[in-house]
This record gives structure tokens, sequence and C-alpha cells, in this order.
């Protein structure tokens, strides 16, 4: 299970691991009182797609299409993540003010979809009798 939460917001027992996102620490928290098994700032968006939809140039449709662009272009960001999720509950902890619009809840989608397309147990479809010459 994939789930987010604010960074202002308490941590629990059902939080599982729990993941900062964001390329930068969050306003208001200190370090010391932020509870998080790990910080992936390479994750985040680029500073570029961060500044573009913070001031309005992109909308949220088109911030989600750019960052899912970006997040295909880097696996190595955020294949551990897949890893964290397969075995329990993980947490993607943002700053955002919005806790609908922003990078979290596009990361924990791709995530989500990924973990769909990567444990389907179908075999690929066998084509040897459209060739019967082979």
């Amino acid at each position: 299970m994939i789930q987010c939460k604010h960074a202002s917001t308490p941590a629990t027992q059902e939080d599982g691991r729990r993941v900062l996102v964001d390329r930068l620490w969050p306003r208001n928290c200190r370090k010391d009182q932020l509870p998080l098994n790990a910080w992936l700032p390479d994750v985040a968006p680029s500073p570029l797609l961060y500044k573009a939809f913070n001031t309005g140039t992109l909308d949220f449709a088109q911030f989600t299409v750019a960052y899912r662009l970006e997040l295909a272009a880097r696996p190595q960001n955020w294949w551990a993540l897949l890893q964290f999720a397969e075995r329990g509950t993980l947490t993607l902890v943002y700053g955002a003010k919005d806790s609908q619009a922003n990078n979290a809840v596009v990361l924990a989608e791709w995530l989500e979809e990924e973990l769909d397309r990567y444990s389907s147990s179908s075999s690929p479809v066998c084509y040897l009798d459209d060739f019967p010459e082979y």
C-alpha cells in the first residue's frame, strides 16, 4: 500500500516506511523532529518543472504528464520505492500545501501502476500457431 502524508502530519505505526520525496526540506520542520526512513530528493520533479508548476505556468494535468516523463527517464531514482511498497506500507512524505495536487500524489500513482505492471503473472502471448512454417 502506498499513501501520501504532509510533513506536518504526525507519524503513526501504520505509516510503514516513511520517505520524503521533495527536493527541498519542508518548511517549519526540524530535521530531528521529522521521522523518516529515507529522503530521496532525486525522485522529486526537476527544479524547472517544479518552478513552472508553482508559478502557474503549468496546471496540474500538464505537470503530471511532464513529471511522469521525468520518472520514466530516471527509474534508478524510484526503483527502491517499489521494493519498500512490496514489503509493506510506504508513506510518501511531502511539503506542498495542496494535498491533492502535488508530486507525491503523482509519484504514488506511478508506483502503483509499476507494481501492477511487474506483479502481473500472465505469460507473454505465444504466436507459434500463427506461423506454422517456423
